[in-house]
Parts: C-alpha cells; sequence; structure tokens
C-alpha cells in the first residue's frame, strides 16, 4: 500500500471491530502523509451522509475560538463578563467574576460537575447567565470537570461578537478552505447555536478537521489558525486523572476541545465519533460509529491499526486486495426473522401501544403496521409528530420520508418476523449515531421500544435528522 502503511493492519483493525459485539462502526478513514489509504463505511451508511457527531462539535467550536483570537475579536484570558457585561450586577461571586475564556476551552471552570442541567434549569433563555449564576467550588483553573456550559459560552461569545451563527462565522475561515459542505448545527436558543454538540458533518469532514492540525494550522499553503494556537490546543492545559475510572484515554488530559490520548491526540464524540490526529506516524483516522464502548474501539486502534501506520513492515501480497474488497463489502446486518407470517393479513393497519419503560416510550406512544403489497410499512407516533417509512425484509430499504412538521428524516429499515406473533423492527436513524429496535406482539397488541444508545436529548423525531 503506498504512504507505507500496512493494509493487514488495516484489515486486522476491520476484522476485529466487526466481531467484537461490543462495537458497531458506521464510517472510517485512514489519512497518511495526508493522503486517504484506507476508507470504508457500513452499509446503510453513506460517505456523503452528514451526521451529528455529538461532542466533536467541541473541536470546531475550539478551531473558532482560534480563528477569534487570531483575529482580535478576543483575548483568551478575556472574562466572560467582559462580553456579557449585562449579568455583571447579579454574578457577584469573585470566581465566576473571574472566569476566562481560556479555563473554559479547557474544561476547568473550578466547578466539580456537568452544570448544563442546572444552568439550563436557572435560564432557559440563557443559558450563560444561568450558568454564570452558580459559583465554582474551586478556582478556575485549577481543576478538570467536563461540563457542557463551558464550551456553550465560548460559542456564545463568538457569536455576539461575530454577530453571526457560529456555522456562518466559520464558512470563510474553515469551512469553505477545506471543502466542508453543508453542514447544520442544532440551536438554543434559536440563533443561537450550541457549540458543545449538534454539529451535522460527515466522516470526511471530521479527517479534514485532523488533518488541519496536523499540519499545524496550515492548508493548501496557507496559514489558515495560528501554530501557537495548534500547539497549545493540542496540549495538556489541565489533567483529567479522574476524569473517566476504566477509561484509560479519557486520564490523559485536556486542551482547548481536544483530548489528549496515549498516542497523540484527538476530538470525539458520544457513541463512537472520533477524529485521531497521530503526529508521531504523520496519520489522521477519522471514526463514526454507533456504540457506548469507545475505550474499546480505541483499544483496537492502538492494537491493531496504529502499528500498521509505521512503515517499514513486509506487506503481504494479497494484504492491499483483500482489504479494498473487504471495505467495498462494508454493511451492517439487517433485521433477523422470516419475511412474513403465515396469516399476514391479521397485521396490516393495526396499531401496537408502546409499554416499554426504556427512553424510547418517553416519546412513542404507539407504532402502526402496514402490510399492504407485500411490504411493511411503519408508523412511529409520538404525541406530537409521527414518521411513517417502509422496513426491507432481510434486506435495509432507504427513505427520506417526511415526520408531521414536513421535516425530512432519513432512515434505513429492516423487518422480519419472529415466529407467528412478533414482528420486529430495526430503524437506523442516518444522520446520527442511532437506531431503534421494535418489537409488536399480535397478541398483546402491544410494541416494545429500545434505544442501541439512548440519545442524549431522548430521541425525539423532531431531533433524529440534520436541521433543515
Amino acid at each position: 500500500m503506498s504512504q507505507r502503511v500496512d493494509p493487514a493492519g488495516v484489515l486486522a483493525f476491520v476484522d476485529a471491530v466487526d466481531a467484537d459485539p461490543n462495537v458497531e462502526l458506521h464510517g472510517l478513514m485512514v489519512l497518511r502523509h495526508g493522503h486517504v489509504v484506507a476508507e470504508g463505511w457500513w452499509a446503510p451508511h453513506t460517505a456523503e451522509r452528514t451526521r451529528l457527531v455529538y461532542s466533536l462539535s467541541k473541536s470546531f467550536t475550539s478551531t473558532a475560538l482560534a480563528f477569534a483570537a487570531d483575529e482580535g475579536l478576543v483575548d483568551l484570558d478575556d472574562t466572560v463578563l467582559q462580553h456579557f457585561p449585562e449579568y455583571a450586577d447579579e454574578v457577584t461571586d469573585p470566581r465566576s467574576r473571574s472566569l476566562t475564556l481560556r479555563h473554559l476551552i479547557s474544561m476547568a471552570s473550578g466547578h466539580d460537575r456537568d452544570m448544563w442541567g442546572e444552568a439550563v434549569a436557572r435560564d432557559r433563555e440563557d443559558p450563560v447567565r444561568g450558568f454564570l449564576l452558580m459559583p465554582p467550588e474551586a478556582p478556575p483553573g485549577s481543576v478538570f470537570a467536563y461540563s457542557q456550559p463551558c464550551t456553550y459560552t465560548v460559542a456564545a461569545v463568538i457569536q455576539r461578537l461575530a454577530g453571526q451563527r457560529l456555522s456562518e462565522y466559520l464558512g470563510p475561515r474553515l469551512l469553505e478552505p477545506l471543502g466542508i459542505d453543508p453542514v447544520a448545527w442544532f440551536s438554543m436558543p434559536p440563533g443561537r447555536e450550541q457549540g458543545f454538540s449538534g454539529l451535522f458533518a460527515r466522516t470526511e469532514d471530521v479527517a479534514k478537521l485532523g488533518q488541519l492540525y496536523l499540519q499545524r494550522g496550515r492548508w493548501d499553503g496557507q496559514q489558515l489558525i495560528p501554530e501557537s494556537y495548534v500547539a497549545q490546543a493540542t496540549s495538556r492545559a489541565v489533567a483529567t486523572a479522574d476524569a473517566d475510572e476504566g477509561k484509560v484515554d479519557w486520564s490523559q488530559g485536556y486542551g482547548y476541545g481536544f483530548w489528549m490520548s496515549r498516542h497523540g491526540y484527538r476530538g470525539d464524540g458520544a457513541f463512537g465519533q472520533f477524529c485521531l490526529v497521530l503526529p508521531e506516524q504523520d496519520a489522521v483516522v477519522a471514526i463514526t460509529g454507533g456504540t457506548e464502548a469507545m475505550q474499546t474501539v480505541l483499544d483496537h486502534v492502538w492494537e491493531h491499526l496504529l502499528p500498521s501506520l509505521g512503515g517499514g513492515t513486509e506487506v503481504a501480497e494479497d494484504a492491499h486486495p483483500r482489504l479494498v474488497e473487504r471495505l467495498r463489502t462494508l454493511g451492517l446486518p439487517p433485521c433477523p426473522g422470516t419475511p412474513s407470517p403465515p396469516r399476514l393479513a391479521d397485521w396490516s393497519g393495526t396499531t401496537f401501544s408502546v409499554v416499554d419503560s426504556s427512553a424510547a416510550a418517553s416519546t412513542l406512544s404507539s407504532v402502526v403496521v402496514e402490510t399492504a403489497h407485500g411490504s411493511v410499512g411503519i408508523t412511529l407516533h409520538e404525541p406530537d409528530n409521527a414518521l411513517t417509512f417502509a422496513a426491507g425484509a432481510g434486506e435495509w430499504l432507504v427513505s427520506e420520508p417526511s415526520d408531521a412538521s414536513g421535516d425530512g428524516v432519513p432512515v434505513a429499515a429492516s423487518a422480519g418476523w419472529i415466529g407467528d406473533d412478533t414482528l420486529r423492527v430495526e430503524a437506523i436513524f442516518l444522520e446520527t449515531p442511532h437506531r431503534l429496535d421494535v418489537e409488536c406482539s399480535l397478541s398483546t397488541g402491544t410494541a416494545r421500544a429500545t434505544w442501541r444508545g439512548t440519545p442524549l436529548d431522548g430521541g425525539r423525531l423532531k431531533r433524529l435528522h440534520r436541521p433543515r
């Protein structure tokens, strides 16, 4: 393989994650010396589709801060109150008043927990105010706590000073030069993009961000962000030894929107979204997935993939064509079961009440099954929304139906009957890491709905697609 990468190591990584029952990957890109050396997507996921990258959004927000500082909009040692002076009279605690952008981008506000829920409860219209009204337990800069309002507040400051949304600000500075298009970002409140999460981007976009940082902020011969900022952002600003017990790669320290790793550094997001930057190997690995076993994914990278990026190894003659074929045929297995029950007509038009006590049941109220023309149609009902889509028998059927608001929701669905009484449906929401399993029982008229990794906002239908 070109760029001195051993294809057998990449193949071993793919085989290992596919064999691991706790891991589900959706996309993979490996770059070395600035060249794509391997890429593949697990069908029905595809290369061109944007998807929710959760907290990997923080690395993009950190990049926006780099631009804002370089342009003189902000200084990293500005206090938050310098840019939200309307709160100065009521924010009286000295620690809150001393909070700087540098403290926040490095998750060192002095609080000892994630403050998002409390900040929103205090002031839903402006969580920045809610956050500032809750004094830190320790001096800012002294301790690490992974807290969403930290990055949210940085994003709020940039958007206020720039007079535009974060994605609009990044457009001519980052997104257009790197060829990242389209993107979208969830907002809260309306008009202010979240910053800490909510970004929708492609696997390739994640890889490009990693390559920009690997190249110390340069792209096509132009210094987009200062090399000095890259150095600070990708170095340990605060220790995280107790950040997450049992996750060694979360105990290596935190920079500015980037985690330090046992090898290199990374941006990451819930359910297996990774931007791994490996300076010693001059490599970037971008991964999108749908798994809660994120440390396990990194363990597989370090064991199988990392050794293949060292060069100088003897490559088996057939390794490259085997890898090419393997990447070409990646796919998630469709729903098990028979294509139809003995009495198909008994199912058509039947409504099943959702009785499961999982998080899915808090949003879904019922499921309707249709079996006309030999296909299976599914309608998921929430109290204020609904989505209807077709499910393939023994295969994924991809569609983009509209919900009650008229928003398109890309979905891939597969269905199968387990005996005469139970229909199982698996629905992949293609612009997210999430999959919903639904089992309908004809004898009881009830359905159970279970997420494979419950969406962090509960899984409402209107949040299962890119903002339109």
